[in-house]
């Protein structure tokens, strides 16, 4: 066995295919894995570089499905709210953000929590109190809602007589007076008068989303809004800007957004972005040939399509089912489109009736142009019906999972449980029944909507339940995965639906030597403390994007 530049001996590792981590290290050569063998054998060969794992794990690094990290990283250089603990807190965090920013002509940012709030709404007097001169206006964490002061609602013109656009909802007080709250693409409302950012700023953004992930063990994501997103113009121009400044090293699959007011004629458009992304030429860092398309909404704000009515406060039904922002027919159509283009297409599928739309798209494009190798998925899926769960298999269709979801929280104890059908409660996050029947399974975080950390996120998928607490009844138990099945999940699988599967994912000789190094062996500890395994060190193409000091 030849010289290597690196080993990593000391600990065990893991990959794709595997039922447990085995006691082995890794060679590295050239930027890439070379061996995968007991360390005296690495040892005996030599090697110019020894990482001593210490007893921890190498696995290859995570790729993150589905993630917003420009978006991510530009709330972290704005009003930053994910840390607020209540109602007075997020506005007590957008008070002293206020502060320190008076040069700033709006207060722009997010990340404030639904179940926070009564109704999961709040108020502009709220915002009023503490910001009566400056317009304001804060993405929620899911953004799929925002919550804007007086003054920014008073210069988009957005009053009582404004009607509620066709994928959205105004929140109202008892006069139509908007509340405060705008949802899903009522939120738009704001867009002619809000501040753009401009590209530096945005690559300062995703610099800073980087930074985040690689501490995290993540080599590559995609980018699930890639578009007119959070006042920036373009996000794939942030891309392109980071390959020409040679600041972006992480793996990246842009997933162009779908305009649904446009229909049929943005594809050129779409071709012209994924050509301008391919002509840089550097494939192993930037791609852009897939598509998201956003099917419904949230199920917080009544927006999910579901396939059984939403309920009212007293349990009874409304004739609310929710939300599908692209009409069936109209999917099917783009969806074969896209298809016949070469384009992967990325779903927002979250409710039970938009993943039976979303999946009888796939199935139109596959009666259509025949079978390929699409990587077409479904991301979300918080309800699922039974007789969708092997359509997944049968139709190539990737379910991509937030797994860090699959527990109980405030959001769906409070702001979603109490209002759909019983039935649809137990057919939340069918985790464990997707892959007995076969689905291919991607994981992703939907960062900045929640932690970034996949770890977190296994811990979650594996014990059904957030640290410290048990799983609940609710949530049922029985779909939680097995540890070797979600770490494949946030490795080789997401790898494949990033496109990155010949190239990262698995501890594959002849692959890019992207590799995480984690601090304790998940397959030796106690699976309720998943969550405190941290990551020690990272590695794209053999080179470290991260150590921990």
């Amino acid at each position: 066995m030849a010289a290597f530049d690196t080993i990593f001996i000391g600990g065990s590792a893991f990959t794709a295919g595997w039922e447990t981590s085995r006691p082995v290290g890794i060679g590295v050569r050239d930027g890439r894995i070379a061996a995968v063998a007991p360390d005296d054998e690495l040892r005996d060969a030599g090697a110019a570089e020894i990482v001593d794992l210490r007893g921890g794990l190498v696995l290859p690094g995570f790729h993150d499905a589905h993630a917003h990290p420009v978006v991510g990283g530009l709330e972290l250089l704005q009003c930053d709210l994910t840390a607020a603990t209540d109602a007075d807190d997020a506005v007590a965090r957008v008070a002293a953000y206020a502060a320190a920013h008076p040069g700033e002509e709006w207060i722009r940012g997010g990340g404030w929590t639904m179940s926070h709030f009564a109704g999961g709404t709040p108020t502009r007097q709220l915002l009023d109190a503490v910001v009566p001169d400056r317009p304001v206006a804060l993405s929620n964490r899911d953004h799929h809602g925002t919550w804007a002061n007086s003054l920014a609602l008073r210069l988009a013109g957005v009053d009582a007589t404004t009607p509620d656009p066709a994928d959205g909802r105004i929140e109202r007080e008892s006069d139509g007076t908007p509340a405060g709250t705008l949802h899903e693409g009522a939120a738009s409302l704001l867009d002619p008068v809000l501040p753009s950012i401009d590209r530096a700023t945005a690559l300062r953004a995703l610099d800073r989303a980087q930074q985040e992930f690689f501490a995290l063990g993540i080599v590559g994501w995609q980018d699930a809004w890639v578009g007119n997103t959070a006042g920036i113009d373009d996000v794939l121009d942030a891309y392109l800007d980071g390959v020409d400044a040679g600041t972006l090293r992480m793996r990246v699959t842009a997933a162009l957004w779908w305009q649904r007011d446009r229909g049929l004629d943005q594809l050129d458009d779409l071709v012209r972005r994924r050509e301008r992304a391919a002509d840089v030429g550097r494939p192993d860092i930037l791609q852009a040939d897939t598509v998201k398309i956003m099917v419904d909404g949230v199920a917080e704000d009544f927006t999910a399509a579901l396939s059984a009515p939403y309920l009212d406060r007293c349990g009874h039904a409304t004739d609310n089912r929710g939300l599908t922002f692209v009409a069936p027919d109209a999917l099917a159509d783009a969806v074969t489109a896209l298809d016949a283009a070469g384009f992967h297409v990325h779903f927002h599928a979250l409710g039970d009736r938009a993943v039976t739309v979303a999946l009888d798209a796939i199935a139109a494009a596959r009666a259509a142009n025949g079978p390929r190798a699409a990587r077409h998925q479904l991301a979300h899926l918080q309800m699922v019906r039974s007789a969708d769960v092997r359509r997944f298999a049968e139709l190539g269709a990737t379910a991509n999972l937030q797994m860090l979801w699959g527990g109980l929280d405030e959001q769906l104890e409070q702001l979603t449980f109490p209002f759909v059908a019983r039935e649809l409660v137990a057919r939340h996050y069918p985790f464990r029944e997707l892959r007995d029947a076969g689905a291919a399974l991607c994981a992703g975080s939907d960062w900045p909507v929640s932690s970034a950390d996949p770890l977190a996120a296994i811990h979650v998928g594996v014990n059904r339940a957030e640290p410290g607490a048990a799983p609940d009844a609710r949530m049922n138990p029985e779909q939680a995965l097995d540890l070797a099945t979600a770490l494949s999940a946030y490795t080789a699988g997401s790898a494949r639906a990033c496109g990155r599967a010949s190239l990262s994912g698995s501890l594959t000789t002849g692959n890019a030597a992207d590799l995480a190094v984690l601090d304790a062996d998940p397959f030796a500890v106690d699976p309720r403390e998943l969550h405190g395994i941290g990551v020690r060190h990272t590695r794209v193409g053999g080179q470290t994007v991260y150590d921990h000091p």
